[in-house]
This record gives structure tokens, sequence and C-alpha cells, in this order.
């Protein structure tokens, strides 16, 4: 992804037609089209998740549901997705990595997302205090999710400001992370479109990504955004 300190509309305007000639008329109607269902409404969060086909599913959900951002917390494994299970899903999303040595970075994930504005749920079977119909979206709302053997850690649970679980109507205590990440994506994101009007993007965040997913899907793409940027200091 570019990293570009850009403020004005009409600069990143000029920086998405910069690029446009470089890329398709197809690839850039279906930027739009995507863009419509991206939302930082709701974002996930994953804690220490080492099994390579979960973590690149979850990745896949999250861009088949249009939830922008991912912050993934790594305490004590690194995470390593499969790209063939996550089938490019990763170049297309926000991912924010918490992988400071010696510091709590479950903690650091959650301060900055409160400081976001954003509500916490921490997924797990034991105990919780709302399930997946009743979980407020009056405002944003994080999802986390832990390894399938150990679920989250106790700190997760305890600073999360809500315990959700899904109903469970058999033997089996759990889903896996994959499945459950798809099902409370999709009962959330349906509820979203249904119950709110705000969970679009900004116009600035449309043509911030904009430019990223045309810089990131074309040959020098990062070549080019640097050449437009050096006529427009």
């Amino acid at each position: 992804m570019t990293n570009l300190n850009l403020e004005a509309k009409e600069v990143k305007q000029e920086l998405i037609d910069f690029l446009l000639p470089f890329s398709t008329p197809e690839r850039y109607h279906k930027f739009k089209e995507v863009l419509q269902w991206r939302s930082r409404w709701l974002t996930v969060v994953l804690e220490d998740i080492f099994q390579p086909h979960n973590a690149s599913a979850v990745l896949r959900s999250c861009d088949c549901f249009g939830v922008q951002d991912v912050h993934i917390v790594e305490n004590k494994v690194e995470f390593n997705p499969n790209s063939h299970v996550a089938m490019g899903a990763d170049q297309w999303l926000t991912l924010y990595r918490y992988e400071d040595e010696g510091t709590n970075n479950m903690a650091s994930c959650y301060e900055y997302l409160r400081q976001q504005g954003y509500s916490i749920a921490a997924t797990t079977p034991h105990n919780p205090n709302v399930t997946i119909a009743e979980l407020p979206i009056d405002r944003k709302l994080a999802l986390v999710f832990g390894t399938e053997l150990r679920g989250l850690s106790d700190w997760a649970i305890e600073n999360a400001d809500y315990r959700v679980a899904i109903p469970m109507l058999g033997f089996t205590e759990s889903f896996n992370i994959s499945v459950s990440a798809s099902l409370f994506l999709y009962e959330l994101t349906n509820r979203l479109h249904r119950e709110r009007e705000d969970w679009r993007l900004s116009e600035a965040e449309h043509l911030d990504l904009m430019i990223d997913w045309l810089a990131g899907s074309i040959r020098a793409g990062e070549q080019l955004v640097a050449k437009f940027m050096s006529k427009h200091p």
C-alpha cells in the first residue's frame, strides 16, 4: 500500500486520474463497485492465530463481507496466512499489526480501537453475556477472535466490553475460527445494512483506498505515485 500524506480532495482525485491510464476501465469500475460496500463500522481482531489456513480464511471472509480493517496481534506467534487460501484478499485490506517484543500487544490494540470509537466484543463460548443476535451495533464494533485450541487470552476477554457467543445446539463447544468469523460477519453486516445508514466509508476514505488499490494493482505503481508526488510537494 502507498504511504501518502495527501489532504486535499482535488489532489487525491488528480492522482487517481494520473494512475487510471495504467489500469483498465474494468478494474477501475470493479474498485468503485466494491468500495460502495466497504465499511469500517465493523473490524476484526486476531490474537495469536498460528494456523495459516484459518488465518487466511478469516482475511478472505473480511474481504467478502466488506470489512476493510483487520488488526493482527502477535504476542506469542507470528501471523503467517496461506496465500492460496486467502486468494489475494490481504492486498485489498488494511492490516494493522501489533508485534512489539516485551509488550502486551493486545492492550495496545484495545487502546487504539477505543481511541477510534470502537466497542470491543470478545468471542468466547465460556460465560458469554450476550449472543450474536443481541450484540449492539449502535457504535463501531471490533470482533476479537483467538486460536482454535486455546481461544482468546484471559486478558483479551476480561478487558472487552462484551463476551459474545454463537448459540450451539450440539455436543461440540464451538466452531473453528474461520467458520465463526464468517457467521459473525454475515449476521452483523446484514444487520448493519438494514439498521444503519452511516456504515459506509467517507468520501476521503474512498479516495484513499482507490489510490492504494490502483497503485497496488498496476506495474510500478509505487514509482508512479512517487513521480506524481514529486510534482505535488
